[in-house]
């Protein structure tokens, strides 16, 4: 293993090499491994097997804009509130609190109401967007939503139909994709893979008697992001990505 020195962390804020104003996510030692954070009003994927860490992830995004000021908008297919609440709680995140002070919003939505809400033009939830000035959003998780489509045309309509409403709400937003993520074959569909400014792969990976977590920048539009390969771990404060890069081959 090669042990690389720690960059320096860059502020919440920042101006890319592009001149791309940047997004802090709040996620220890990620920002400085893509030029300080996520694009602004960019659409970001992370894809993950179950238990990698995807809605740890999307959720620190959001507590990061709450802590600078930013309403946030949990959009979820598959978790109940109640124990999605008791979850976050445990990382020190009280989701409830928040919502009561007007700054996160949580809205749990079957994949056929955001199918209608595509044929509507937005629906309940353009409406939380607008009128809550809601700049952080996150989609956990798109999966669900892709399943409900058989035919490759449709799949790519429909996700050209969310990518355009996203991107005129110009929020910053998440999307969780489960899947098994290969340094060597896609894992998402054709049209989520180019769509997306950004992919971010966490891999879950069982190593002799344990398992052990990793992250790779797949691809970043407009970014000097790294190519190489970090360890990460799920602490009580969230995820930490360690400053040294992984050197072993990912099965």
């Amino acid at each position: 293993m090669v042990v690389k020195k720690a960059a320096k962390k860059k502020p919440e804020v920042v101006k890319s090499a592009s001149n791309e104003e940047r997004i802090a996510t709040g996620i220890k030692n990620f920002d400085s491994l893509v030029e300080g954070g996520f694009e602004k009003n960019s659409i970001n994927l992370i894809v993950g097997s179950s238990g990698s860490g995807k809605s740890i992830f999307a959720v620190e995004f959001l507590i990061e804009g709450i802590k600078k000021g930013e309403n946030c908008l949990y959009i979820t297919f598959e978790e109940g509130k109640d124990e999605f609440y008791a979850n976050m709680l445990e990382f020190g995140w009280d989701l409830a609190k928040y919502e009561k002070e007007g700054k996160f919003f949580f809205l749990e939505y079957t994949p056929e109401k955001v199918k209608t809400m595509l044929e509507e033009g937005g629906g309940t939830i353009e409406s939380v967007v607008l009128t809550k000035n809601i700049k952080r959003i996150v989609i956990d998780s798109i999966t669900s939503f892709e399943l409900l489509f058989e035919k490759e045309l449709e799949k790519r309509e429909s996700a050209l139909s969310l990518f355009n409403m996203l991107s005129k709400w110009e929020c910053t937003a998440l999307l969780t994709y489960e899947g098994t993520p290969s340094p060597e074959k896609k894992v998402t569909s054709r049209v989520l893979d180019f769509e997306s400014d950004s992919i971010v792969l966490l891999y879950f990976i069982r190593e002799k008697k344990r398992r052990n977590r990793y992250l790779e920048v797949l691809k970043m539009r407009g970014t000097k992001h790294s190519l190489s390969i970090y360890p990460f771990t799920i602490e009580k404060t969230g995820i930490i990505v360690s400053n040294q890069t992984y050197e072993g081959e990912l099965k």
